[in-house]
């Protein structure tokens, strides 16, 4: 057995801090120490570009930094010096700011198939205004989700469908209903079950897979035959597909979008994007009844929209869209061969777009595993690599990517010690990590 190990002693006692104050040891579920192998989670001291040093001094090449905000890397000097030139000129006021107009203008020129746009700090505030907004447009209670996208907001709408929906009336949950991706006549069959009654289409517009031909136009064309208003959540794909987010890169233009993640590559800012006509509702120019749709003190930040926009001209400017896709297609393809030398190619399986990937950990009978998994990550961290799972930022250089996959092919190797003893448990070293979404703890 293979007997490197990396400690962290100042991480488990910070850990233990954590979750002495903070409900879960974490503010965000997918960063708890949970998802990581026992006594493995590090706490992170500091990040600079594609590198991230823990409180014992470890340092890591990073990926899905920032569950996927930081996609230029940590600190980047021009959306740092865009941060620093507000913060001496004051942040909130109590009526907007002339920023606000420079950030709303960036954004509507760079996501051109929206026509107003209103920001926040976070996703889940404006996923769901583009449900409240949906539900005060149609009339309509119900919301469709797609049932093979991981997440959509914290508000009851959604986590009411989750394993962990205590605390959330069944009442709630009954008004949300799911379709499946890419199943063109399954939604329709939805429609026809609830007539008149589903308020919006919400989903991704992609996310491990590419959409079958005509899919994002066929919803289209159901969300106008049906009267219900078609939501692509780009928390993800905004920026990382292209610049004008999947929409663009697609040419399927939704009612209403929402933004987030790579956006303020770090910093909290979030947006709600769409038809002039539906989000004019949420506003003071109209003689409908008026809809709170988003009202938040922060939403605003000077510091935050200079970030905005600082992301926005260096997407354009220097292309990384483009890099992003070219990183990760380089160890996309590292890691396929590094498996198959060693023998797991079935088993250690790379997915999703090259901008946004993600990795599979599959047992003997090529189920998903999170014992194969615990593994896996094990080996990653021992070898200086802090990878929940691939997706890159534009920071990383060939020579990380070249590390990367050299560390995979080692964990690789133990992966397949593994597999032919038909039993991981003596490489795991403590309890397996778990998924986020379960309903004990």
């Amino acid at each position: 057995m293979d007997t490197e190990e990396l400690h962290l002693p100042l991480s488990r006692t910070a850990n233990e801090r954590l979750h002495a104050m903070i409900p879960g040891g974490a503010h965000t579920y997918a960063k708890g120490d949970d998802q990581y192998p026992d006594n493995l989670a590090p706490v992170i001291s500091h990040g600079n570009g594609a590198h991230v040093w823990d409180v014992d001094g470890n340092r890591y090449i990073e990926y899905g930094s920032g569950l996927r905000s930081v996609s230029l890397g940590h600190a980047h000097p021009r959306v740092v010096e865009a941060v620093r030139r507000e913060l001496d000129r004051g942040c909130n006021f109590v009526r907007p700011s002339i920023v606000e107009v420079a950030a709303a203008e960036r954004f509507l020129a760079t996501v051109p198939t929206a026509e107003m746009v209103k920001f926040a700090k976070n996703g889940s505030d404006a996923t769901t205004a583009a449900v409240r907004l949906a539900r005060a447009a149609t009339g309509r209670t119900r919301v469709a989700i797609c049932a093979d996208h991981p997440f959509f907001s914290v508000d009851d709408w959604f986590i009411g469908t989750t394993p962990m929906s205590a605390g959330i009336p069944a009442e709630t949950n009954e008004l949300t209903v799911t379709f499946p991706y890419g199943d063109l006549a399954a939604t329709e069959e939805l429609l026809n079950r609830y007539p008149e009654d589903v308020a919006c289409l919400i989903l991704e517009p992609a996310a491990q897979t590419e959409p079958p031909p005509g899919y994002l136009a066929g919803l289209r064309e159901l969300a106008d035959r049906y009267g219900c208003v078609l939501v692509f959540d780009e928390m993800i794909t905004g920026l990382r597909w292209s610049e004008a987010g999947a929409q663009g890169l697609y040419g399927v233009v939704p009612d209403l979008s929402t933004f987030g993640k790579a956006l303020g590559n770090g910093f909290a800012v979030s947006a709600l994007a769409g038809r002039r006509e539906l989000m004019e509702m949420g506003g003071l120019r109209h003689s409908g009844e008026r809809v709170f749709l988003l009202s938040t003190t922060h939403g605003a930040e000077t510091h935050s929209l200079a970030a905005s926009m600082a992301v926005l001209t260096t997407y354009v400017e220097e292309g990384i869209t483009a890099r992003l896709h070219a990183l990760g297609e380089r160890l996309a393809a590292g890691i396929r061969e590094a498996a198959a030398t060693m023998g797991v190619g079935d088993h250690v399986v790379v997915r999703g777009r090259a901008s946004n990937l993600v990795f599979a950990t599959l047992d003997e009978k090529g189920q998903p595993s999170q014992e194969y998994r615990t593994l896996f990550l094990r080996r990653l961290l021992a070898g200086g690599v802090l990878a929940p799972s691939f997706v890159v930022s534009s920071a990383l250089d060939e020579a990380d990517i070249d590390r990367t996959v050299d560390v995979v092919a080692q964990a690789c190797a133990v992966y397949r010690k593994a597999l032919d003893a038909g039993d991981p448990s003596p490489w795991l070293a403590g309890r397996p990590v778990k998924p986020v979404f379960r309903r004990q703890v």
